[in-house]
């Protein structure tokens, strides 16, 4: 419980306060603000609906689009905007019904957020919030095309092609 000569100081500090605030300009005010009163960015409180797993830094990019990945509301690809014109992956944003946080990971509850985290270059890791970082699956220039692992899935696509004629034939 505060006493009285502690109330009466501390209406005194505020009367003080709001005259000098009302003498400042704007500007003076927006300057005088303590830095935690600031807007916090997206993903970084972890209360959002989605992860998001950074694969490139956003610096390299001017513009971005969202597109939704497979069925409906999933997994969503942030694909970004090079200023040569090129498009490339920026982020990938996985809905928390299909993963979750384990330790420092994230672990996927569906057949779709699986594969996505199979194919990227290495494990998510853990940076903030909902935010986590990983590398993009390894680019294979065109001189290297086919690869192995190609070719092997062209033979067996042709062979169920084949199987599938002979089929309809028998029929």
């Amino acid at each position: 419980m505060a006493t009285a000569k502690q109330i009466k100081a501390a209406r005194a500090n505020i009367k003080k306060a709001q005259a000098k605030w009302k003498s400042m300009s704007s500007r003076q005010r927006a300057l005088r603000q303590p830095a935690g009163r600031q807007r916090s960015k997206p993903g970084t409180k972890g209360t959002g609906d989605y992860y998001r797993i950074v694969v490139r830094p956003k610096e390299e990019f001017v513009s971005f689009r969202v597109q939704d990945v497979g069925k409906t509301g999933g997994l969503e690809r942030l694909a970004g905007h090079r200023s040569s014109g090129s498009w490339a992956t920026q982020a990938w944003l996985v809905s928390k019904d299909k993963a979750h946080k384990e330790g420092n990971t994230l672990v996927s509850d569906d057949e779709d957020a699986k594969q996505l985290l199979e194919n990227l270059g290495t494990k998510p890791i853990h940076v903030g919030g909902d935010i986590f970082r990983a590398k993009d699956r390894r680019n294979i220039p065109e001189a290297k095309k086919p690869t192995p692992a190609q070719r092997q899935a062209q033979r067996a696509n042709i062979k169920k092609a084949q199987a599938a004629r002979q089929a309809r034939r028998a029929k």
